[in-house]
């Protein structure tokens, strides 16, 4: 008993400490996550102390943040994607409840968590980068990915959604909305219908899209290792993230 009430003390103080640092860098997810860690310990603490077996009671289902949700969307497509098909990605195969209007300051937020704590979180939610570096506008990405992922080149916006089609055709659902997002896409890419009003076969549409990447794929995979190897070069940690400065976004500082 000696044993587990220190193991439960010691706990529930690195629970404390790790409340107090997220509410500093003002990680609300997780301090709202630590936090229920926390009263869980306290509450084994005390009966062990007592005596009494603690109560069972069912968990109520854990709210999925906005944040994770878009985390889930990006992950099943695997590519850079517009807010819009992470949306319907997410509605279609995680019953997501996220409007597109809500991920317009997601990653300004995710910036400014990075910057408050550098890698302070297994993942960040942020910006494909440009031939430029600077962050593309309305293509979201996963810092976990490689950044020859996370740049795009000519002919990676092509690549990504060919590549996000392949994603979702090959995601089994019996949901009518997954259906009708493969049918959304597959309208174009060129061959993955029959011309009919029905869905379309989704081993069809892998085989349209992958013949279509196979053209492509030699001359966006160079451009994407030229962009990498500019960005490693060029970047510190948080462009590489969430992209250079440009000339505008300067002035706009300035202005403020």
């Amino acid at each position: 008993m000696s044993d587990r009430l220190d193991d439960l003390e010691l706990r529930i103080d690195e629970l404390r400490a790790g409340v107090r640092k997220a509410m500093r860098v003002r990680d609300g997810a997780s301090a709202r996550t630590l936090r229920a860690e926390l009263r869980s310990a306290e509450r084994a603490w005390d009966a062990l102390v007592s005596g009494e077996q603690p109560r069972s009671k069912p968990e109520p289902p854990r709210l999925v943040t906005v944040r994770e949700q878009v985390h889930q969307g990006l992950r099943l497509l695997g590519a850079t994607a517009q807010p819009r098909l992470v949306v319907a990605v997410s509605d279609a195969f995680f019953g997501g409840t996220i409007r597109s209007s809500q991920l317009t300051s997601l990653r300004r937020d995710e910036e400014r968590s990075f910057n408050s704590s550098p890698f302070g979180r297994p993942y960040y939610l942020c910006a494909a980068l440009t031939d430029r570096l600077s962050p593309a506008r309305g293509l979201l990405a996963l810092s976990s990915w490689p950044i020859e992922r996370r740049v795009v080149g000519p002919l990676s916006p092509r690549v990504d959604f060919l590549t996000c089609a392949v994603a979702v055709a090959e995601h089994e659902s019996d949901d009518g909305r997954a259906a009708r997002l493969l049918v959304r896409m597959a309208r174009n890419i060129p061959g993955a219908t029959d011309g009919t009003l029905g869905p379309p076969d989704p081993a069809r549409v892998i085989e349209a899209a992958r013949a279509e990447l196979a053209v492509h794929a030699e001359r966006d995979t160079r451009d994407r290792a030229e962009l990498a190897g500019r960005a490693v070069a060029q970047l510190g940690d948080a462009a590489r993230l969430f992209g250079a400065a440009t000339l505008s976004t300067i002035k706009k500082e300035k202005a403020k």
